[in-house]
């Protein structure tokens, strides 16, 4: 079974930068979609962003598109979320997620693994 580690959560001031990492093992990480989803307290489960397998394909949620972007180091198994002018709204505890599957998908419930989460706080 996939186990994911999420890390590089923390404080950041708003406007500023914070990146996000998620290792893999058990498993090829080449071999899945990634996702990111986040949760504020009394919030559901939000989609960030995804991209698939190969690289060629990212979906965004609306409220950070042009903020967020996703990559991936398959050599280090590892996916990263680029966090750039950070808001408020923002603060929530991170998780990544991953899937081996056809298409890259905005659903949780398409995820079949899921790191434990790392806290982002923004302050204004």
């Amino acid at each position: 079974q996939v186990q994911l580690v999420e890390s590089g959560g923390g404080s950041v001031q708003a406007g500023g930068s914070l990146r996000l990492s998620c290792t893999a093992s058990g498993g090829d990480l080449s071999r899945y979609d990634m996702g990111w989803f986040r949760q504020a307290p009394g919030k559901e489960r939000e989609f960030v962003i995804a991209v698939s397998k190969s690289g060629g394909t990212t979906l965004y949620g609306d409220s950070v598109k042009g903020r967020f972007t996703i990559s991936r180091d398959n050599a280090k198994n590892t996916v990263y979320l680029q966090m750039n002018s950070l808001k408020h709204e923002d603060t929530a505890v991170y998780y990544c997620a991953a899937v081996f599957n056809l298409f890259v998908s905005r659903r949780a419930s398409a995820y079949d693994y899921w790191g434990q989460g790392t806290q982002v706080t923004v302050s204004s």
